[in-house]
């Protein structure tokens, strides 16, 4: 492993302790249209962060449960505990807002089509807005996603618009592209580009840059992680890390 490599690794493990930003397709912000397979399941136990000139948010630790519940479709939930500390003024930590969400694959992947799903997301605000840990009213996101693999190559993106009728609060358009590799059994590779409109009266639009993968440590259990910073726009520097059963 490289240095840049072990600090990358050592700054992700760092966001556990810094530990209200939800990430989309673990460990990255773009996502697949690929669902849990019937009557199959994962678990998740992961932190976020996301850092800004103005604060430093994150979640930490959170949990999120995905389940094959129809062919083709899964159910999916996370229940997070929320951080934030913005500059000059105090900082909390506590329940955030749960995301409840129903992924749907409606076109199957060939030899020379990909595969197609949506992915609608309800925010449900559990999280005191008060205290900057929640949006303090519902709201949700509409991507549409797509997948084509070949050998030991997988692309996905995507996106989609959100919805945010809070206070302050901004509906926005989102979306990315994917591109990763398998590096054998127990190791996947991959960087993204996504953008993102601008979600709040008092925040910027963006394009973040961010790499990561997992490992797996046996064939149902991998530590996934992904580090990035922004190309465009607001200044953003983000992480994930977690560790991931499936059965």
């Amino acid at each position: 492993m490289n240095v840049f490599a072990v600090l990358l690794v050592a700054f992700l493990m760092l966001t556990t302790i810094l530990a209200t930003t939800g990430f989309a397709g673990p460990p990255f912000l773009t996502d697949d249209p690929e669902p849990v397979p019937f009557k199959h399941w994962e678990f998740y136990v992961f932190s976020t962060v996301d850092a800004t000139h103005k604060a430093t948010n994150g979640t930490g630790p959170a949990f999120e449960f995905n389940v094959g519940a129809l062919p083709n479709l899964q159910a999916h939930l996370v229940l997070p505990l929320a951080f934030t500390a913005p500059q000059d003024e105090p900082s909390a930590y506590g329940l955030g807002d749960m995301e409840f969400g129903l992924k749907y694959r409606f076109i199957q992947e060939t030899d020379h089509r990909p595969m197609v799903g949506v992915f609608p997301l309800l925010e449900i605000p559990t999280g005191d807005a008060n205290r900057g840990l929640g949006n303090g009213q519902p709201w949700g996101k509409l991507p549409l996603w797509l997948q084509k693999s070949w050998g030991p190559w997988t692309t996905y993106g995507g996106g989609g618009y959100a919805i945010n009728p809070a206070p302050e609060q901004r509906s926005y358009y989102f979306g990315g592209w994917l591109l990763q590799r398998d590096f054998g059994e127990r190791l996947t590779l991959g960087g993204e580009i996504f953008s993102q409109g601008k979600s709040s009266d008092d925040t910027r639009s963006f394009a973040v840059f961010n790499l990561g993968g997992l490992f797996k440590i046996t064939p149902n259990f991998q530590i996934l992680f992904s580090g990035g910073h922004t190309l465009a726009g607001g200044n953003h520097t983000i992480g994930y890390l977690g560790l991931y059963w499936t059965g």
